[in-house]
């Protein structure tokens, strides 16, 4: 009984305590419930607000791109309105000037209209005044107006022979002047100094008594010295100097440096001799591998042929008629490096190609070749470009020019051969050169006198006046010129002017 009672007990405070905690849920429930509601409007209110920005900043922008593009319809309209405008100015314009030219043309066709009356006018009156001047004449218009053509011909040819003579010597003026311009500014900025070479080297010594150590025991010291120098030693009664002959210059040096040594050491013996000769044969040989370089760094010509460098050092013991055969290779090379720089050419190639023009005359062989045709081959030996090969070749016109650079190494070899001092002239081959030139001017018919005058360089030809007229004078100077040029050698250029005067002499008694 008191079991059941219990558990009675317990079961209705189990139904309180339930019913309790039911009420308490309910009511937090509901509190939260309000609190989430509450919550939630807020964040509604809170996005409502968000939109209504977002959606004022989009509807001012959208304002902003309204107004602007209305603003550019706006501009765009008032520029259309000015082209119109002006469009309808311009047509104005046009219909007014179609207007004035139809005026124009109205009045100008009147005008044509009264100057072919006029014509017509004129025609019958130049008829008439054709046939009064027939009858006073007692000519016929053909016959008038033949004989004026003739008249008219005779007066135009004459006209147009001073004419051409006119213009011919201005042509020759004008050309000569820019050539001359172009040349003297070519020598004026190469400035070289006179070169002689002679066939003889004279050897000083400090006393005669050098010069029976240097003949020897019954002359084999000087034996010794030609055989192994291949120069010939005179040995006279000149006071403290030797004599060394020959045309070779680097054999004349060997010989110079070889006696200088000797001398200095005091050992003369043939096996010295030999010796000596035999060192000073390798100095001199380095020493012309050393001028070939220091001449073509000076000139600034680079990568060239070793070979042909020993070459071009050799041409310092070379000469052309008395002119040392280097020296008148960079002088040229200069000369055709300004002339071409003149001309707007390549002035290194230039350069390259007046350096080597005489190469053919410095070959270690002595083929039978001209020295213009062998230093082409040399050149092309050494894998020199063709138009460096040819300016060689045909600077003495020994075969066809084929570039620019041909006639500028040709005309700068003048150049440096013909200037006053660069080489000399035997006395009796310049004499004959005068004398042929004065007596090829003499054979031609009207000729008096002739006058070879300034070293050959002009000459001047005096005629009667009553056997050649003034037109014939030109032509004579023209056929003496070319006559020269073909038939005589000679340095530069020769001036030929031909002089015909009248004199008329009275007296008064």
């Amino acid at each position: 009984m008191y079991i059941i009672i219990s558990i009675m007990t317990f079961l209705v405070g189990g139904s309180l305590t339930y019913v309790g905690m039911r009420f308490l849920f309910k009511n937090k429930y509901n509190s939260v419930l309000r609190e989430a509601e509450k919550e939630a409007e807020v964040i509604k209110k809170n996005k409502l607000l968000e939109v209504k920005e977002k959606f004022l900043h989009l509807k001012a922008d959208l304002e902003k791109q309204v107004s602007a593009r209305n603003a550019k319809i706006q501009s765009i309209e008032a520029k259309l309105k000015q082209k119109e405008q002006a469009v309808n100015q311009r047509h104005e314009d046009l219909q007014r000037k179609s207007h004035e030219a139809d005026n124009v043309k109205e009045s100008l066709t009147a005008q044509l209209e009264l100057l072919e009356r006029k014509k017509l006018d004129l025609d019958k009156l130049h008829q008439k005044q054709v046939e009064q001047l027939e009858v006073l004449s007692g000519l016929s218009a053909e016959e008038a107006k033949k004989r004026l053509l003739e008249s008219l011909k005779e007066e135009a040819q004459s006209q147009a022979s001073s004419y051409v003579s006119e213009i011919m010597e201005e042509a020759k003026m004008t050309a000569n002047k820019e050539a001359k311009k172009i040349i003297i500014q070519s020598i004026q900025r190469v400035a070289t100094e006179t070169a002689i070479e002679n066939s003889i080297t004279v050897f000083h010594i400090e006393s005669d008594e050098i010069k029976g150590r240097i003949i020897g025991r019954e002359g084999r010291n000087i034996r010794a010295l030609e055989a192994a120098t291949g120069i010939e030693i005179v040995v006279d009664d000149t006071p403290e100097a030797i004599v060394l002959s020959g045309f070779d210059p680097v054999r004349r040096e060997v010989a110079r440096l070889a006696l200088h040594q000797l001398v200095q050491d005091g050992r003369i013996h043939p096996a010295r001799i030999e010796e000596v000769v035999t060192k000073v044969r390798k100095q001199v040989e380095e020493e012309v591998v050393e001028i070939g370089k220091r001449t073509v760094i000076d000139l600034g010509v680079h990568g060239l042929h070793p070979e042909l460098i020993r070459m071009i050092g050799k041409m310092k013991y070379r000469s052309s008629y008395g002119q040392n055969l280097l020296q008148h290779a960079r002088e040229t090379a200069n000369l055709c490096a300004v002339m071409a720089s003149e001309l707007g050419l390549n002035p290194k190639k230039a350069k390259r190609a007046g350096l080597l023009h005489d190469i053919g005359k410095v070959p270690d062989d002595e083929p039978e070749l001209p020295h213009a045709i062998l230093g082409m081959k040399l050149c092309e030996k050494y894998k020199e470009k063709p138009d460096i090969c040819n300016a060689v070749g045909a600077h003495h016109d020994e075969t066809e020019m084929q570039t620019l650079l041909a006639p500028i190494v040709q005309v700068c070899d003048a150049i440096s051969g013909a200037r006053p001092g660069a080489r000399r002239e035997i006395v009796e081959a310049y004499i004959k050169r005068l004398n042929d030139l004065e007596q090829l001017a003499l054979a031609y018919p009207g000729v008096m006198k002739t006058y070879a005058i300034q070293a050959g360089r002009e000459l001047r030809v005096i005629v009667g006046a009553d056997k050649i007229d003034d037109k014939e004078t030109e032509n004579l100077s023209n056929e003496i010129a070319k006559k020269i040029q073909d038939e005589m050698t000679y340095p530069g250029q020769v001036k030929i002017t031909v002089i015909r005067e009248t004199r008329s002499v009275s007296y008064a008694k």
